[in-house]
């Protein structure tokens, strides 16, 4: 076995991994880079191997920096099957189409106000592209044991990140490796938790909070302090939010404060199709999270759903206090953008971020005090509240992470630590050595690791 670091390494974006196993090429999650300009880049360049020599992709979770590249390789030739859990397999039909339509907005708004270096601005991949390669994949159950090829054996475990996250388990029956994915919390408002890995050869795992604890306050208490502060001074919330996942949360939070009279009954406003859609599969795939049906319903009913873009810039133009919630969840693009605009220069508005802000994304900017933003070529003044609630991260923090290591039966041979910050990395992998004693390796991109 052999492993090849295509991304997530030294960062939290960009999710890929080829797996050379027996005669067969195997991509372990395909992520779009996000973030600082140097990351983005990469997904312009040429693909780091030949397209035509992978045989299979297997997706940990629907997350646009695990899957968002798709399009762009089935535009650039890739026609094998992509293996997903079925409810991974029903957000990327969400996901991944309106990443393309987002990817032509962003161009077109470029080419029309003339702020792209590039003469014309194009997308990355299309809408069209997004639709296309749903074509390829092809879904499993959780612990559904499937092949590739004749001799590799794979299968998916819960990872209790977001709805079908999943640890991937492939063995070719001298030598087993895992991909954690992004691995969720114990006790987390909605999602169950991940299920222990009990042995690996190899473990391939994400730091995201490698170097964190979670922030113990309260959400629902926090959210609710923050609004009501937010209306007091006759003030809009703006709620930049991933659209899988978080969104979720933030509904069924709003809905229970709002049903115990805990904060008044202003308009809440979700307004991302891509959300809307996923709020609805987030239904669809109760057997993967802990809302009862009645909980579930509150949450889908509690906003006023955005469809249309005229319905979006008519929301800009509303003076009474209410919630938005919009996508992306570090603001770095979509409908958000242009409530920022609106909002941000307002000092009686809050601006709530709900989740963790990667280098060089606008959110994380805001979260470090910038005093202005660039949007469409653009300069707004941040006069908003900048607000954030960390404790409702869907990413395990290094406690959660150790504990949940230490279920594995046998230690690994060695662990592969991806997806974080530098500093998050190496603190983790000290983390490990000092308290599991086990040996591990950060790999940098393009390494190559023969699994002796």
């Amino acid at each position: 076995m052999k492993i090849i670091f295509l991304g997530a390494t030294q960062t939290v974006t960009g999710s890929k991994f080829l797996l050379e196993a027996k005669d067969k090429k195997i991509l372990i999650d395909c992520g779009m880079f996000q973030g600082l300009k140097d990351l983005r880049i990469r997904n312009w360049a040429q693909f780091p191997v030949d397209i035509e020599s992978i045989d299979a992709v297997i997706l940990t979770h629907a997350h646009i920096d695990h899957s968002g590249y798709l399009p762009a390789l089935f535009n650039k030739g890739y026609r094998g099957p992509v293996y997903t859990t079925d409810a991974t397999k029903d957000l990327c039909g969400v996901l991944l189409p309106d990443a393309g339509y987002l990817q032509e907005e962003e161009a077109r708004y470029a080419n029309k106000r003339g702020y792209s270096k590039h003469h014309p601005a194009l997308p990355l991949f299309t809408e069209q592209d997004g639709r296309n390669c749903l074509e390829l994949f092809q879904s499993f159950k959780q612990h559904e044991e499937f092949n590739v090829g004749d001799d590799i054996k794979v299968k998916f475990t819960p990872a209790g990140h977001i709805l079908g996250s999943a640890c991937v388990h492939i063995s070719d029956g001298q030598k087993s490796v895992v991909f954690s994915g992004d691995v969720g919390r114990p006790h987390d408002v909605i999602m169950k938790a991940p299920e222990a890995i009990q042995m690996a050869d190899y473990l391939v795992i994400e730091s995201t909070y490698g170097n964190r604890l979670h922030d113990q306050t309260n959400p629902k208490e926090k959210l609710r302090d923050i609004i009501n502060k937010t209306i007091k001074r006759n003030g809009i919330v703006i709620i930049p939010s991933f659209a899988v996942g978080r969104t979720q949360t933030v509904l069924h939070l709003i809905a229970d404060l709002k049903a115990n009279g805990l904060i008044p009954n202003i308009p809440v406003y979700l307004n991302s199709p891509m959300a809307i859609k996923a709020t609805g599969i987030f239904c669809k795939h109760k057997d993967e999270h802990r809302l009862a049906d009645d909980e579930c319903n509150q949450a889908c009913d509690v906003a006023e759903y955005v469809h249309t873009p005229e319905q979006s810039k008519n929301l800009n133009l509303k003076k009474d206090p209410m919630v938005i919630i919009s996508a992306s969840g570090m603001a770095t693009g979509g409908r958000i953008l242009h409530h920022l605009k609106a909002f941000v220069g307002n000092p009686n508005n809050t601006v709530l971020f709900m989740g963790f802000q990667a280098a060089g994304t606008r959110g994380e900017a805001m979260r470090s005090g910038a005093d202005r933003i660039k949007i469409h070529g653009e300069y707004f003044p941040v006069r908003a509240e900048i607000a954030s609630i960390d404790s409702l991260s869907a990413h395990a923090d290094y406690r959660e992470l150790l504990d949940w290591l230490k279920n594995m039966k046998t230690p690994p041979k060695k662990t592969f630590i991806v997806h974080g910050e530098p500093s998050a990395q190496d603190s983790f992998r000290r983390l490990i050595e000092d308290e599991l004693k086990w040996a591990v390796e950060i790999p940098s991109y393009k390494d190559t690791v023969t699994l002796t």
